[in-house]
C-alpha cells in the first residue's frame, strides 16, 4: 500500500520559543559556528521550507537552538487508499493465486 510522507519545517516556531524573532539574530550564532550564509539564504531557511540542507546546517542550527533534528523536522506518514478506474478490476491477491504444498503421506 501507498504511504504519503509529508513533514513540517519548525525552524521558525522554535527560534520563536528562544526570543529570537528575525534573521538578523540568527545570523551570529551560524558565524560563531563556521556557517557562513548570506542574508538571503538565512531569510529562506528561516521563512520556508527547504528542500534540501546540509548536515553541518542541521547540526549547527540543533546546538544553537538546543534541540534535536525531530524537533526542528515534525514528520508524519499515512497510507494512501487506491483508487480505481471505474470498470476496473479490483487488485489481484496474489497470496491467493499461489499454489498450496502437496503434503505426501504413506499409503496404508
Amino acid at each position: 500500500m501507498p504511504r504519503q510522507i509529508s513533514y513540517r519545517w519548525r525552524l521558525r516556531e522554535l527560534m520563536a520559543a528562544r526570543g529570537m524573532f528575525t534573521v538578523g539574530e540568527l545570523m551570529p550564532h551560524l558565524t560563531e559556528r563556521g556557517i557562513t550564509l548570506s542574508s538571503s539564504q538565512v531569510h529562506r531557511l528561516v521563512s520556508g521550507t527547504p528542500e534540501r540542507l546540509s548536515l553541518p546546517v542541521l547540526a549547527t542550527l540543533c546546538d544553537i537552538l538546543d534541540c534535536t533534528p525531530a524537533d526542528l523536522i515534525a514528520t508524519s506518514a499515512q497510507n494512501l487508499l487506491v483508487r480505481r478506474a471505474a470498470g476496473e478490476e479490483a487488485p489481484v491477491d496474489l497470496t491467493a493465486l499461489r499454489p498450496k504444498r502437496v503434503r505426501l503421506t504413506p499409503e496404508g
